[in-house]
């Protein structure tokens, strides 16, 4: 039961581990699901501050990620730092979109500022306002994963 638990608590992580951890293009899947397995030196399904060390980027994060401050980062922590972190570039990308800020995006801000989404824009402007919104926006990324 505690490998089951174990292998559980790695899968969910290590997606919020390649984010952190990995230098970005670097490495794939494989190769950060295996850096969190050699950290994991207990085999606990967690990571201590000891065990952090051999990960720098999560090292260096330690005391953001643990939310609960008990010394070790949990899948459901690594998680939830990792959303807060994509929360935040989403926030950042946003404004950046949306030049004068009234909280949608014109086709003239996407043709500005974002060639690919001008050129997907009526796409997704799904209910055809002349704007596209962040639900929207939200919809077409879901959709696009989805494929």
């Amino acid at each position: 039961m505690k490998t089951i638990a174990t292998l559980a608590a790695l899968g969910i992580a290590s997606a919020a581990l390649l984010a952190v951890a990995a230098p970005e293009g670097r490495e794939g899947h494989g190769a950060g699901m295996e850096r969190l397995k050699q950290a994991d030196t207990n085999g606990d399904g967690m990571i201590s501050r000891d065990e952090a060390k051999a990960l720098p980027r999560i090292a260096k994060h330690f005391n953001e990620i643990d939310a609960n401050g008990d010394g070790f980062i949990t899948a459901e922590e690594m998680h939830a730092f990792h959303a807060k972190r994509m929360e935040k570039r989403s926030a950042q990308h946003w404004k950046k979109l949306d030049t004068n800020g009234d909280g949608r995006i014109s086709l003239d801000e996407a043709k500005a500022n974002a060639p690919r989404l001008a050129e997907h824009f009526t796409a997704i402007d799904a209910n055809g306002d002349g704007f596209i919104s962040p639900e929207e926006l939200k919809s077409a990324h879901a959709k696009h994963e989805h494929k």
